[in-house]
C-alpha cells in the first residue's frame, strides 16, 4: 500500500508548526538526515493511537461493566483518549530526539579523529604552492567521511560565491566541537593576517595531539575510579541484594517456626516475640533488579563522565552494565540458594 494513501506525510507535517521547521531541518543536517522525516512522525502519531486503542479497549473497556455512572465512564474514556496519547507522542519524540543527539555526537567525534590527518593533507598542498582555497578542497579524501562530506559542502557554497571564510564558519557552527572552531579559526586569523599558513597548519596539528595525549593521561590516571565502580555495580550491589533476599527468607522461616512453636507450647514465655513477615520475597527480588538496572545506567553514565568527560559516550555501556549485573545477580542468587536453602529443610 501506498503511504500516501494513509496520509503519513500529511500528519507529520501537521503536527509540525512551520515556524520551527527550519531549525527543524538545520538539526537533522547535523545528523547527515537531508530531509525531514515527515513520514516517521505520521508514523509515530499512528502508532501511539494503535497503543492508546489496545490500552483502552484490554484495561479501560472491562471497568465499564462495573460502573453505573455515565459520568465516570465518559471521563475514563476522554482520559484515555486524550492523555494517553500525548504521553505516548512525547515519548516517541523524546526517543527520537535522543537518537538524534547521540548521532549527532558520534558524527562530531568521527570528524574531530580525522580532522589531523585533513589538515596534514592541507599543509602539504599548501607547501606544494596551492592556494588556501584549492589545498583545501584538494584535501577531500573517500577515508575522512563526514568530515570530507562538511568541507565538500562548504566548497559548494564557495563556488556558487560564497566568502571562504563565511562557508567554514558555517561548517563549524554547525557542530558542538570546540576542536574544530579553534582549529579553522587559528587557520581563517593566519590566513587573514597574512602568515605562513602551513606552519600554522603544522602547530595546529601538533597542538591537537598533545591534547589527544593528555586525555589519554587523564583516562589511564582515572582507570582506578573506573575499576571501583565497575566493581560496585557488577560484584558489591549484586551481592549485597542476593544476602538481603537471603536474609529475608532466614528471617520468614525463622519466624514461621517460633511461631508454631508458641502455638504448640502456649505455657513456654520467650523474653521475644517475632510476628508475621509480610514482605513478599518475590516481589523484593523483582525490586533489586529494577534496582540493579536502574544503578547500571546511571553508573554507566558516571564513568563515562570520568572517562570521557561527557555523558553521550556511556550510552553503549548502558546496556553492557545491565546485563553484567544481572547476570552476576543471578548466578549469586543460585550459589546463595544452594547454601542457605538447607538451613529450614
Amino acid at each position: 500500500m501506498d503511504l500516501k494513501i494513509i496520509f503519513l506525510e500529511e500528519f507529520g507535517k501537521a503536527f509540525v508548526p512551520k515556524r520551527i521547521r527550519p531549525g527543524l531541518r538545520k538539526h537533522f543536517l547535523k545528523a547527515g538526515i537531508t530531509e525531514v522525516p515527515y513520514r516517521l512522525f505520521g508514523g509515530m502519531f499512528y502508532l501511539s493511537l494503535l497503543a492508546t486503542f489496545a490500552i483502552y479497549f484490554l484495561k479501560v473497556y472491562p471497568l465499564f461493566f462495573k460502573q453505573d455512572s455515565g459520568a465516570i465512564i465518559f471521563a475514563y474514556t476522554a482520559a484515555t483518549w486524550v492523555v494517553l496519547p500525548l504521553l505516548f507522542s512525547t515519548f516517541l519524540a523524546l526517543a527520537f530526539y535522543f537518537y538524534l543527539d547521540l548521532r549527532i555526537y558520534s558524527r562530531t567525534k568521527r570528524m574531530e579523529d580525522v580532522l589531523p590527518d585533513f589538515l596534514r593533507f592541507v599543509s602539504e598542498n599548501l607547501k606544494g604552492g596551492m592556494s588556501f582555497e584549492k589545498a583545501l578542497w584538494s584535501s577531500i579524501r573517500p577515508e575522512f567521511d563526514v568530515l570530507a562530506n562538511e568541507v565538500r559542502l562548504a566548497a559548494k557554497k564557495v563556488m556558487t560565491g560564497q566568502d571562504v571564510e563565511e562557508a567554514l564558519h558555517e561548517f563549524t557552527d554547525k557542530y558542538d566541537s570546540p576542536m574544530l572552531k579553534r582549529s579553522f579559526e587559528l587557520v581563517l586569523e593566519g590566513m587573514k593576517g597574512g602568515g605562513r599558513i602551513a606552519d600554522i597548519i603544522d602547530r595546529t596539528i601538533e597542538d591537537i595531539e598533545e591534547l589527544r595525549e593528555l586525555k589519554s593521561e587523564m583516562r589511564a590516571t582515572n582507570l582506578s575510579y573506573v575499576i571501583f565502580v565497575s566493581f560496585v555495580v557488577i560484584i558489591v550491589a549484586p551481592a549485597l541484594f542476593t544476602l538481603s533476599f537471603q536474609f529475608l527468607l532466614v528471617l520468614k522461616g525463622i519466624s514461621a517456626k517460633l511461631g508454631a512453636t508458641s502455638v504448640q507450647q502456649t505455657a513456654i514465655s520467650l523474653p521475644i516475640s517475632f510476628g508475621k513477615v509480610s514482605i513478599n520475597p518475590e516481589i523484593f527480588r523483582q525490586f533489586s533488579q529494577y534496582a540493579l538496572a536502574v544503578i547500571s545506567g546511571f553508573s554507566a553514565i558516571i564513568v563515562s563522565i570520568i572517562n570521557r568527560g561527557n555523558m553521550k559516550g556511556g550510552v553503549r555501556l548502558i546496556p553492557i552494565y545491565i546485563a553484567c549485573s544481572l547476570i552476576a545477580y543471578n548466578v549469586f542468587m543460585l550459589i546463595a540458594t544452594g547454601i542457605f536453602g538447607r538451613i529450614f529443610v
